[in-house]
């Protein structure tokens, strides 16, 4: 490759043996294996735009460090990252469209993280989830009183579920205690959706080790062919590795057991040019005519329906992005401001929730920006409650994530 060209995928930096390094993480999982960068490597990567030639990188290389890089250690790392699928190249192409078709072909979406963020093993996970009720960041074991109508939204994390048991515990315990939905209709942070659709669903089933997940496609295609401001299923492929639905699948099939459900997955991607803007979500006619498009169908349904956001709230500190570490002191901070914006929530206000993050242009960088607002606007008016919040600290990277799990009745 005379001109390199490195994919959209995460650099952030991380600490090992008293050494700084960057990781190259893709969260896609197109790219299956992270890679570490020493800082002179990154350098280089950073120039990999699909317009600097070698002979470009080389000397860019040798005004930053005043040494000459040998054109074989440069094709080297080209050679390395291409084979690990990090670079926008011809074999990059071939595997994306054998991994589409895949996808495409399976009838169900696999358990991409099972073995990884949890258990595969179905004892051994229920065990682990009856375990997060009983730490002391849960709700506790004993049942709660049965009620006789079901939630109307909730409000769940999608961070690791180790780093955020209690949420889970306490967002899909509160599910328990009500009656249960018969449809349940998730909305998902995409995390690496950059194109211009911003909801993308699939008529794929989950699959969980607790069991299948099924998707109501008879909904999925109503809405589809309702919606007018895009293409639901022109990304579907990024449900494949995307963790902010699959993690609501596998705690609504513990929440829920025997009972029979359907949901209808839907991915949100970023309103980051929104913010950035200042243009109010709903006046994009993507935004409106999709929240259009699924409160009709909502409204017509005779049963009962759940509306999911799988959302996290603050991302700050060195990891991304910012030029500080996370201390004590920062993260009470972020915890003051995510009261603020939790406050907008429990009164069923979108639009005051949208011009809380408007401020300060997202400065925390709230995950579920997308989600929370389109589950809002579905819910607009009803109260919430807050059930638990957290702050989950890396020291590693200096950075922090806060989320929190709320109730909508």
């Amino acid at each position: 490759m005379d001109k390199p060209k490195i994919r959209a995928v995460e650099a952030f930096p991380v600490e090992q043996n008293e050494q700084a390094y960057i990781c190259l993480r893709d969260p896609s999982g197109l790219a299956p294996d992270p890679i570490m960068l020493g800082m002179g490597a990154y350098f280089i990567v950073t120039l990999f735009d699909g317009d600097h030639d070698l002979r470009d990188i080389r000397a860019a290389f040798m005004r930053r460090f005043g040494q000459i890089l040998p054109v074989e250690n440069l094709t080297e790392l080209i050679a390395t990252l291409d084979q690990a699928y990090f670079l926008d190249s011809p074999r990059f192409r071939e595997h994306l469209r054998q991994v589409r078709e895949e996808f495409h072909a399976s009838p169900v979406r696999p358990a991409a993280l099972a073995g990884l963020c949890y258990p595969s093993e179905p004892s051994a996970l229920r065990r682990e989830i009856e375990g997060y009720f009983a730490a002391p960041e849960g709700p506790g074991t004993a049942a709660a009183k049965a009620r006789d109508h079901s939630l109307k939204g909730l409000i769940a994390p999608h961070i690791d579920p180790r780093r955020g048991a209690g949420a889970y515990a306490h967002a899909y315990g509160e599910l328990k205690a009500h009656r249960p939905p018969a449809l349940v209709v998730i909305l998902g942070t995409s995390h690496y959706g950059a194109g211009p659709e911003l909801f993308s669903a699939t008529r794929k089933d989950y699959a969980t080790p607790l069991g299948v997940v099924p998707t109501d496609g008879g909904f999925v295609e109503r809405l589809s062919r309702r919606y007018r401001g895009g293409d639901l299923f022109a990304d579907e492929l990024l449900h494949r590795n995307e963790h902010s639905i699959e993690f609501q699948a596998l705690f609504l099939r513990w929440a829920l057991g025997r009972h029979e459900f359907n949901v209808a997955p839907i991915l949100v991607s970023s309103f980051h040019e929104m913010v950035a803007k200042g243009v109010v979500p709903v006046e994009d006619k993507r935004v409106g005519s999709f929240i259009e498009a699924l409160r009709t169908e909502i409204d017509a349904e005779k049963r009962d329906v759940l509306i999911v956001a799988g959302v996290d709230f603050a991302h700050v500190g060195r990891k991304f992005g910012d030029e500080f570490a996370v201390d004590e002191s920062i993260a009470e901070r972020v915890r003051r401001e995510d009261e603020g914006l939790i406050e907008f929530i429990t009164r069923g206000d979108p639009e005051g929730f949208f011009a809380d993050i408007v401020k300060d242009r997202d400065a925390r960088r709230i995950c579920g920006l997308a989600p929370m607002y389109t589950q809002l606007q579905l819910l607009k008016g009803r109260p919430g409650r807050l059930l638990k919040y957290g702050i989950a600290m890396e020291p590693d990277t200096g950075s922090a994530v806060s989320f929190a799990s709320l109730a909508i009745d």
